[in-house]
């Protein structure tokens, strides 16, 4: 599986020809749903679902398919032909080969007073050994093994010391950065360097990808 980093909390997933495109946002590569053939939406913040830009592409390419909650589903109704699927926490689908499991249900708390969403991460994979999770905006821990764990670094909903715990907690293999959009080239160079001392003595092996860069997922 290649992953691609489209910005912030924006990933490309390619395997065998597929390609699945997680949290296309506004902070998002313009062109991150280009060749998609499907898209997962963890919740309905615009940094990770941009609707207009969502429904041009879908509208664009009729073979698209669509993954999400409810609440963003609602946003894209008039498709039809089940081109938007409503899911939610235990469901498990395919895409075109490709296993996917939704895990989740709702936004970490920003703060009491601001309503929590519906949030629901995504794993892909259909082994073990070549899981990739997504969590959205939460700490979500899957119910099974985790290989590698797209780790939100920063948001107005964590802090450096729950974002440690969230990845020791999940036990993956490797933590690749994301949800870095908030953080300046030095804020990001100080995330890394304290996410790398503390995750490698557990054996998570941290990596920052830079936007637009690409790995491998052995």
């Amino acid at each position: 599986m290649r992953l691609t980093r489209c910005g912030h909390a924006c990933v490309r997933l390619e395997q065998d020809g597929v390609v699945i495109v997680i949290d296309p946002g506004s902070y998002s590569d313009p062109h991150a749903l280009d060749g998609a053939h499907a898209v997962l939406v963890t919740h309905e913040h615009v940094d990770h679902f941009a609707e207009p830009v969502l429904r041009a592409a879908a509208e664009a390419d009729p073979a698209l398919r669509i993954w999400a909650n409810r609440s963003v589903a609602d946003q894209l109704a008039g498709f039809g032909g089940g081109r938007v699927t409503v899911v939610g926490d235990g469901d498990a689908f395919d895409i075109e080969g490709v296993g996917v499991e939704a895990h989740g249900e709702l936004h970490a708390v920003v703060h009491p007073d601001l309503p929590r969403v519906t949030n629901v991460g995504f794993l892909v994979g259909d082994t073990d050994a070549a899981t990739v999770f997504h969590p959205g905006d939460s700490f979500t821990v899957p119910a099974r093994p985790v290989d590698t764990l797209l780790l939100p670094v920063h948001g107005p909903w964590s802090k450096t010391g729950e974002v440690i715990d969230y990845a020791r907690e999940t036990k993956a293999r490797s933590a690749l950065s994301i949800h870095d959009g908030g953080l300046s080239e030095s804020g990001n160079a100080l995330a890394d360097t304290m996410l790398d001392e503390c995750l490698k003595d557990v054996g998570t092996d941290y990596q920052r990808v830079a936007a637009g860069s690409g790995i491998e997922l052995t």
